[in-house]
C-alpha cells in the first residue's frame, strides 16, 4: 500500500509541476506577488499531555490558491501560553506541500496543560508583516493530574470554581457595542442598512436587543441579535434627528449608543442575494443625484486583491441596480467599489462570491462499514473526479479521530475551506470560521454576510494590494544557505581565490561535500544546501597552494524567529461551560482505566541520555573495519603505536601512514575533517581516541579520488582536555538543525501479542489513523486502511485538501466501533 502510495505521489507532483511551470509562464510578475499563504492541517485541535501532534502544510498562492513551489522551508512553531517559543521545525517544502509533528511532552517545553499556539510561515512572508502568517490555537488538557479525576472530597478542598452568581455581575458590566453602516456611512435621506456586533470585554459575542429611539424618544425600529452577537436593520438617515439605541444584553445589562454620524450627502453601494444573484444597488440623496444628474460611476470588483470586474453606469435616477456576474469573478470575499468621475472612491462593500453549488467536483470519502468491531480493520476510499467523471488530480490529508477526546467545538473549527476562502482574507479572529462553510447549515451565507459588515469591514485585509518589495529583507529560502568570508588572520584584508570545502555529514543523507572558491571581497556561499536533523557541519580554506591559511567567517545560518505576540486570556475559561471539556478528560482517563493503566503506574517522562558505544554510526556509511579504544587496549606513547596496533596492515615510517597493499600515504580524517599530514596528528594523546574506522575497498570510494589509498578516520573523545589542538582559524565545526526528520504515523496493533508501553500515550490512540499524503491514482481513487482500536466509541474522519486547480475540499465520514 505504501508502495502505491508513493507512486501516487510522484503522479500528483508530476501534473502539480507540469501545471505550476505554465502557470508561471503567463503570470505578469510585475502585478501579481508571489505572495505566499500557508494553511497547516493538524489532526486534531485538542490533545493530552504527552500525544503526538501531527501536522500536513499547504503552501499556495495567495490569489488563487494553488500549489506553489517557491519556497522550500516552512518554519512550524509551537508558542506556550507565555509567548515564549518551545518548538521549532525547518519543514521541508517540495512542490508546496510538508508535514512534521510535535510529541507534547515536557522534553519539548509543554510543562503544564493550557492553551497553545500554532504558527507556521516561509521567509518570505515576513516581508508582509504578520498578514500571511498562519495561527492556530491547540488546546493541551492533563488528564491525570486534573481535579476531575480526584473524589469529590479532594475537589472540595482543593478546588474552587466560580458559580454562575459569581461569574454573573462580572459579565453584566462586559458589553460592548458596535455599528457598521453599510457602504461605510450614512447619507441624509437614504435608506440605510446598520449592522452591528455586541460582544463582552474578551471578544466574547453577547445575545442582545434593541430599539432607535429618536430625540423624543419615540421609536424607530426595533433589531435583536441573529448570530454570534451580530444582526443589522433597516433606517431611513435624517440630519435633524438625534438617533441612539437602547440595547439589552441577555443578562439584563443595558446601555446607550448613538447611531453613527449622518452625511450631507454621498454614494452608498448595497448587496443582496436574490435566488442565488448578487444583486448591487448604488444609492444617493435628491441633494448629491442633481449634482451627479447624468454621470457615470466605475464599479470595480477585486477578489484577493485583483480586479476581475470592472464597469461604468450612468446615473440617470437615484438608485441603479445590476447583477454581478459571478462567473467571472472567483470565489472568496469580493470587495466592490465605485468611483466617481475623478476616480475618487465613494463607497465600498464586501460581499461573499459563493460557488460551492457549481464547482466541478465529485469528491468522496466512504468507509466499507458503519459500525466496526473493536480492533476490526478499517477500509476507506477516496475518489476525486469531475461531475464528467475524469480523474481530478489533488493532495489531501486524512486524520481518523475518536470524536469523545476531541471539544465538540472543533466541529466548526477552521478547516482549509474556511482558511483559504475567509479566515485569511480579514484580519482578527473569527469564531466557529467552518461554521459559515457547511453546506448542510441554510443560514451560512446569511450568517456570513453579517461577518463581512462588521468585522470583515473593519479588518479587511486586501484594501491595499500588498506588494513585493523592491528590497526584500527576508529572501525566498530554496534550500540552506551557507555563506561567510575568508579574511587576513591579522587585519581585515578579504582573501580572494581561497578554495572553500563545505562537508556535511548525519545519518539521514551520510555526506555530502561541496566546494567553492572566494570572490574578490573574500565572500562564498553555498547556496541551496539540503541536510536533515542534526548535522555536523565542518567548513575549511585553503590558499591557492593547498595550505590552511587565514580566518573563516560565518554570516548567520538562519533568521531569529518572527516576535510573538500571543496572549490568551484564562479568564474566558472561568465564563464559559466546562463541562464539555470535563467530559473529554474523563473519557481520555477511562480508555487508560480499561487497558489496566491507573494514574500512580503512569512514569515521568524518562530521558536517555547514555549510548551503547557498538551503536555509535559512522556518518560515511558502513566502514570495513571499526577499533574502539577500551580498558583493554594496551597503553602507547602515541597516536602512531596506537594506529599500528589497532589496525592490521599499517605501516608507520616516522610519520608517515599507510596501508601496506597501497604505496602513497593514506587519507587521515579527524573528528570529521580532513588532514593533510600525517604529522597534524601528533598531538593527540592515544588515551583521547575513543574509536578509529577504516575504509580501504570498494567501500573508499564514497571518498572519490582522496579514497585510492585507503582512508583511516579517527574520532577523538568528547570533553577531553588534554585533546584539543590549538584553535584553528581556518576551519569551522559547528552542530547545525536541518529539515525536521518527520515520524511515521503507526496507528498500532492490538492482538494478543502486542505491547504495550505505558510511558507512551499514542497506544491510547485518540487519533486512530494519519495520513499527509493522500493522492489519488491516474484513476482518481485512493485506498487506506487501519486497524480499530478496543475502545467503544464514535470515530470522525476529516479528509482537507485541495485540488490542482486550488480548489479547497472538506470532506467528513463517521462510523461507530461497538462490541
Amino acid at each position: 500500500m505504501l508502495n502505491q502510495q508513493n507512486k501516487n505521489l510522484k503522479c500528483f507532483l508530476l501534473s502539480l509541476f507540469v501545471l505550476i511551470t505554465g502557470l508561471l509562464q503567463a503570470q505578469d510578475k510585475t502585478t501579481v506577488p508571489n505572495i505566499e499563504k500557508v494553511y497547516v492541517h493538524t489532526d486534531r485541535s485538542c490533545y493530552t499531555v504527552g500525544e503526538s501532534l501531527w501536522y500536513k502544510a499547504y503552501s499556495v498562492l495567495a490569489y488563487n490558491h494553488m500549489l506553489l513551489d517557491q519556497s522550500k522551508i516552512l518554519y512550524v512553531e509551537l508558542i506556550s501560553p507565555n509567548s515564549k517559543i518551545i518548538a521549532r521545525h525547518k519543514t521541508r517544502l517540495e512542490q508546496g506541500v510538508g508535514h512534521g509533528d510535535f510529541k507534547l511532552t515536557d522534553s519539548l517545553g509543554v510543562k503544564k496543560p493550557g492553551v497553545y499556539q500554532l504558527r507556521a510561515y516561509t521567509n518570505w512572508d515576513r516581508n508582509f508583516g504578520d498578514d500571511f502568517v498562519f495561527k492556530k490555537e491547540i488546546e493541551i488538557i492533563d488528564v491525570f493530574n486534573d481535579d476531575s479525576n480526584k473524589s469529590e472530597t479532594n475537589k472540595k478542598q482543593n478546588q474552587r470554581k466560580k458559580t454562575k452568581e459569581e461569574t454573573e455581575p462580572e459579565i453584566k458590566q462586559a458589553l460592548q457595542f458596535q455599528f457598521f453602516p453599510e457602504g461605510g456611512n450614512l447619507v441624509d435621506g437614504v435608506i440605510s442598512t446598520v449592522a452591528f456586533k455586541a460582544s463582552d470585554n474578551f471578544g466574547n459575542p453577547q445575545k442582545v436587543t434593541g430599539r432607535v429611539v429618536d430625540s423624543k424618544g419615540e421609536l424607530v425600529t426595533l433589531f435583536a441579535s441573529l448570530h454570534e452577537g451580530m444582526g443589522k436593520f433597516q433606517i431611513q438617515s435624517d440630519l435633524q434627528s438625534s438617533l441612539k439605541a437602547e440595547i439589552t444584553s441577555e443578562h439584563g445589562k443595558t446601555i446607550e449608543v448613538p447611531l453613527p454620524k449622518v452625511s450631507e450627502s454621498g454614494f452608498l453601494i448595497g448587496a443582496s442575494k436574490i435566488k442565488g444573484r448578487d444583486i448591487i444597488s448604488i444609492k444617493t440623496n435628491a441633494k448629491t443625484f442633481q449634482e451627479h444628474q447624468g454621470e457615470t460611476v466605475a464599479i470595480v470588483a477585486r477578489v484577493r486583491g485583483i480586479s476581475y470586474f470592472e464597469g461604468e453606469i450612468q446615473l440617470n435616477t437615484q438608485q441603479v441596480s445590476f447583477e454581478l456576474p459571478k462567473d467571472q469573478i472567483p470565489e472568496g470575499i469580493c470587495q466592490i467599489t465605485i468611483y466617481d468621475k475623478n476616480a475618487l472612491p465613494q463607497s465600498e462593500r464586501l460581499v461573499y462570491i459563493d460557488k460551492r453549488d457549481e464547482e466541478d467536483l465529485d469528491i468522496s470519502l466512504t468507509t466499507n462499514k458503519k459500525v466496526y468491531k473493536p480492533e476490526e480493520k478499517v477500509e476507506i476510499q477516496v475518489v476525486s473526479k469531475n461531475k464528467s467523471g475524469q480523474p481530478l488530480p489533488a493532495s489531501f490529508s486524512l486524520a481518523s479521530i475518536d470524536e469523545s477526546s476531541v471539544n465538540k467545538t472543533s466541529k466548526y473549527g477552521t478547516n482549509i475551506c474556511s482558511y483559504f476562502l475567509m479566515e485569511s482574507d480579514i484580519k482578527g479572529q473569527v469564531r466557529n470560521p467552518a461554521f459559515y462553510f457547511d453546506r448542510n447549515n441554510s443560514k451560512r451565507l446569511a450568517c456570513l454576510d453579517l461577518l463581512l459588515l462588521t468585522q470583515g469591514w473593519r479588518d479587511f485585509l486586501w484594501k491595499t494590494l500588498p506588494e513585493n518589495p523592491k528590497l526584500p529583507k527576508y529572501a525566498i529560502e530554496t534550500g540552506f544557505s551557507v555563506a561567510g568570508m575568508v579574511k587576513q588572520l591579522l587585519g581585515s584584508k578579504p582573501k580572494p581565490n581561497n578554495n572553500i570545502t563545505l562537508a556535511l555529514l548525519n545519518e539521514k543523507e551520510g555526506m555530502q561535500l561541496f566546494s567553492e572558491i572566494s570572490d574578490s571581497m573574500g565572500r562564498f556561499s553555498f547556496k541551496d544546501v539540503g541536510y536533515t536533523g542534526k548535522t555536523t557541519m565542518m567548513v575549511n580554506t585553503r590558499n591557492e597552494k593547498g595550505k590552511g591559511k587565514g580566518e573563516l567567517l560565518l554570516d548567520s545560518l538562519e533568521s531569529k524567529p518572527m516576535s510573538t505576540n500571543f496572549k490568551y486570556e484564562a479568564f474566558q475559561q472561568d465564563l464559559v461551560d466546562t463541562l464539555e471539556l470535563e467530559s473529554i478528560k474523563k473519557h481520555v482517563y477511562n480508555k487508560y482505566i480499561a487497558y489496566g493503566v491507573s494514574p500512580e503506574n503512569i512514569l515521568d517522562e524518562v530521558e536517555i541520555i547514555a549510548q551503547k558505544k557498538d551503536e555509535t554510526p559512522s556518518y560515511y556509511g558502513n566502514p570495513e573495519y571499526k577499533y574502539y579504544v577500551d580498558e583493554d587496549t594496551p597503553p602507547y606513547s602515541n597516536i602512531y603505536q596506537l594506529i599500528q596496533f589497532l589496525v592490521p596492515g599499517v605501516l608507520v615510517t616516522n610519520d608517515t601512514i599507510r596501508f601496506m597493499r597501497f604505496n602513497g600515504p593514506a587519507h587521515i580524517i579527524l573528528d570529521g575533517f580532513p588532514v593533510f599530514s600525517s604529522a597534524d596528528i601528533s598531538y593527540i594523546m592515544p588515551e583521547n581516541v575513543d574509536r578509529v574506522e577504516v575504509f580501504k575497498g570498494p567501500s573508499a570510494a564514497i571518498f572519490g579520488p582522496d579514497g585510492g589509498n585507503g582512508v583511516i578516520l579517527i574520532y577523538t573523545k568528547i570533553g577531553s582536555v588534554n585533546n584539543q589542538p590549538k584553535k584553528e582559524f581556518h576551519s569551522i565545526t559547528k552542530t547545525v538543525d536541518g529539515y525536521y526528520d518527520a515520524r511515521v504515523f503507526y496507528s498500532g496493533s492490538y492482538g494478543e501479542d502486542a505491547e504495550f508501553d505505558l510511558n507512551n500515550n499514542d497506544v491510547i490512540r485518540n487519533t486512530l489513523y494519519w495520513n499527509p499524503y493522500v493522492h489519488p491514482d491516474d484513476k482518481g481513487v485512493v485506498a487506506v486502511e487501519y486497524d480499530n482500536s478496543k475502545v467503544e466509541t464514535k470515530v470522525k474522519v476529516m479528509l482537507e485538501g485541495l485540488t490542482l486547480s486550488g480548489i479547497p475540499v472538506v470532506r467528513t465520514a463517521e462510523y461507530s466501533i461497538e462490541k
